[in-house]
């Protein structure tokens, strides 16, 4: 496409019209999707990248398209729908245009302004129907409306709300739909963008679509919907689910029927279960509806029996007040005759049992262990102050007549006898094992040696033939490179490189010089103390010497703090 050619074009449309920007983005439309024909494709675009066809639009084109769209921002919604019926118009007829051109202006529009594609939803909500029969329109209307959301997380939702959701059920429709969903939440990892967009309302009929068998949804899509379904759930509870779970819960209990799908019933009861620990106000809710729910109730009650090693004592506080409350509903049920006597049976069962385990409590080991170590410690120091040293104290007397002090030192001597003897052994035998693998490993490490050499050689010179060739074609990469890198990229990157570059000068290069100088003052000392010859001999002595130090440092330092701790004792 010559852009000379087309900024020519543009200007002629401005000095003819030059107070109708309708007519100038027309132009433009109308131009491209003349000049840029393509094989045809499926309506969606499925089996390109999302932003295509405007990804391969150079810089130079790009430029010449935002100028004219920014000139003309007050007719953009109307060049929208322009754009979309067009495409619809050509799709009658046979052969038709390819319709790239229109495509390159929808992305283009809704890059700036993706809020253009939501202003009016249930317009293009009656155009989907008014098309049911006629895939291809639809989805190209789809694909157009949903480029809105590879901008805008939360436009992109309100697209799929609006507009996708209630084509879900339709068989020609339901790919492209959840395809778009995935993307559209691949793209946008950050879900925060898009809370508030999804409600109760919204919310579970794509809980029936992803759990309920033998829906209009095929298995696979099912499963995929089934994928997406967690992050679903966390942009429906929004940034605060201890304020808004409580107004899910009536319709998470009044759908965990018994006869519900086990997967159904399970993502159900984990989150009616997610609704009481999170939301207290839900336990309030539950007390409203279950009379009307008794059969969901006991399901619950007994999922809660079942996990109630994992509850929090706040949530099982709230739990005993509701349970007892069910008592006596229970009670009373049971006294007005029969009705559904196998249900208040079950949910009777299921309280008796939660009461009896909220009055066991069982023994906390953990507390009581913990008691008797903080007992034992105060103990210990408390002796120790009182008869002025470890030797003289009651402990220590204890220990003696037990017998535990002498076999803890007689442990203690054996283990240094052993290490000693271990270490003697090591000092005689090591420099001779040493001096023999050297000279049995020799010959081998010498040809490894060499053959190192030679394949260093080998891959320097193919090295230096690929740089040759890379330093040939470089100015044509980076040509190529800054035509279809955004300038904010390579802005970003300029300023990542010089960033590496000050951590480098000021930080990793002072680094390895402050630790090359402390290892020089080091060998050199060792070379002092060892009078200019290191031995065995000599680096044993510095490493005994340093290890003693360092021993007697830590002695004083657990002294310092235990004489603290005993004056903080005694002052308290």
């Amino acid at each position: 496409l010559d852009v000379a050619d087309l900024q020519k074009e543009l200007d002629k449309s401005q000095s003819m019209f030059p107070e109708n920007p309708s007519v100038w983005v027309k132009d433009l439309a109308g131009y491209l999707n003349y000049k840029l024909q393509a094989p045809k494709s499926d309506p969606a675009l499925s089996q390109h990248a999302h932003d295509y066809p405007y990804c391969l639009v150079n810089k130079e084109l790009r430029n010449v398209i935002k100028s004219l769209l920014g000139k003309s921002s007050s007719v953009l919604e109307l060049f929208f729908d322009h754009c979309i019926y067009t495409m619809l118009q050509e799709l009658d007829k046979t052969p038709g245009e390819s319709l790239h051109g229109y495509r390159i202006c929808i992305q283009a529009v809704l890059l700036d302004r993706p809020k253009i594609a939501t202003a009016n939803l249930g317009k293009y909500l009656e155009l989907l129907r008014s098309h049911q029969n006629r895939p291809a329109k639809c989805l190209t209307i789809l694909w157009a409306l949903g480029q809105a959301g590879f901008t805008d997380l939360a436009e992109g939702l309100r697209v799929w709300l609006g507009v996708m959701l209630p084509v879900l059920g339709i068989k020609a429709l339901s790919p492209y739909a959840v395809a778009y969903l995935d993307r559209l939440l691949m793209m946008h990892p950050n879900l925060t963008k898009g809370f508030g967009m999804i409600g109760p309302k919204d919310f579970f009929p794509l809980l029936d679509f992803a759990f309920m068998p033998n829906n209009s949804l095929s298995p696979s899509l099912q499963e995929q919907l089934r994928r997406l379904y967690p992050r679903l759930k966390v942009l429906a509870l929004g940034a605060r689910p201890e304020a808004t779970l409580h107004t899910y819960f009536p319709s998470f209990l009044s759908r965990a029927t018994p006869s519900c799908p086990p997967a159904m019933r399970k993502e159900l009861l984990a989150s009616m279960s997610q609704c009481l620990s999170v939301d207290p106000l839900s336990f309030s809710v539950w007390r409203q509806l279950y009379t009307k729910h008794l059969a969901q109730s006991s399901l619950l009650l007994n999922h809660l029996l079942e996990s109630w090693d994992n509850g929090s004592r706040k949530v099982r506080q709230s739990l005993q007040e509701t349970v007892r409350s069910f008592k006596v509903t229970n009670e009373e049920l049971a006294a007005r005759g029969p009705g559904s006597e196998q249900d208040v049976a079950a949910c009777d069962a299921a309280c008796k049992v939660l009461l009896q385990k909220m009055k066991g409590g069982g023994i906390p080991w953990s507390r009581l262990l913990l008691i008797g170590l903080v007992f034992a410690v105060g103990f210990l120091l408390h002796d120790v102050r009182t008869h002025g040293s470890l030797q003289a104290s009651t402990s220590a007397r204890v220990l003696r007549s037990s017998g535990i002090l002498s076999a803890s030192q007689q442990a203690w001597h054996k283990a240094s006898h052993y290490s000693l003897e271990g270490y003697r052994w090591l000092e005689s035998t090591l420099p001779a094992c040493c001096s023999r693998g050297a000279a049995v490993l020799q010959p081998a490490l010498q040809l490894l040696w060499a053959k190192t050499a030679e394949l260093a050689l080998r891959v320097s010179e193919l090295c230096s033939s690929h740089l040759s060739w890379a330093r040939d074609h470089l100015p044509w990469l980076l040509e190529w490179l800054q035509s279809r890198v955004p300038e904010a990229v390579l802005h970003f990157a300029e300023c990542v490189r010089e960033l590496l570059l000050f951590l480098l000068r000021s930080c990793l290069l002072p680094l390895l010089e402050h630790g090359a100088a402390a290892l020089q003052r080091g060998w050199e000392h060792c070379l002092d103390a060892c009078h200019g010859e290191v031995s065995w001999d000599c680096l044993r002595a510095q490493l005994t010497s340093l290890t003693y130090s360092s021993w007697a440092y830590l002695q004083n330092t657990t002294l310092a703090v235990t004489n603290w701790a005993s004056a903080m004792i005694s002052g308290h």
